[in-house]
């Protein structure tokens, strides 16, 4: 990779991807250590029987680990 491959993230806020683990939406990316890392918030699964006691996760993720999510896309989860 070149250094400006670097300079332009890959993913942009509220673009759905998927990754090992589940689905989620990106809500923010920043530059640290010359890569690109994201905030991702994973999504809401069914309703427990006992309902829900707080937020969803938000997890934070190197590029390299995101997949877009795209319709037009068949992509098999293996989740």
């Amino acid at each position: 990779m070149t250094a400006n491959s670097l300079s332009i993230p890959r993913f942009c806020r509220e673009q759905r991807v998927y990754f090992i683990g589940g689905i989620g939406t990106i809500k923010h990316h920043h530059r640290e250590a010359g890569c690109w890392t994201y905030l991702v918030e994973m999504e809401m699964g069914p309703e427990p029987d006992f309902g829900r006691i707080g937020h969803e996760t938000t997890i934070q993720l190197f590029e390299t680990d995101l997949i877009p999510l795209c319709e037009s896309c068949n992509y098999e989860l293996a989740v």
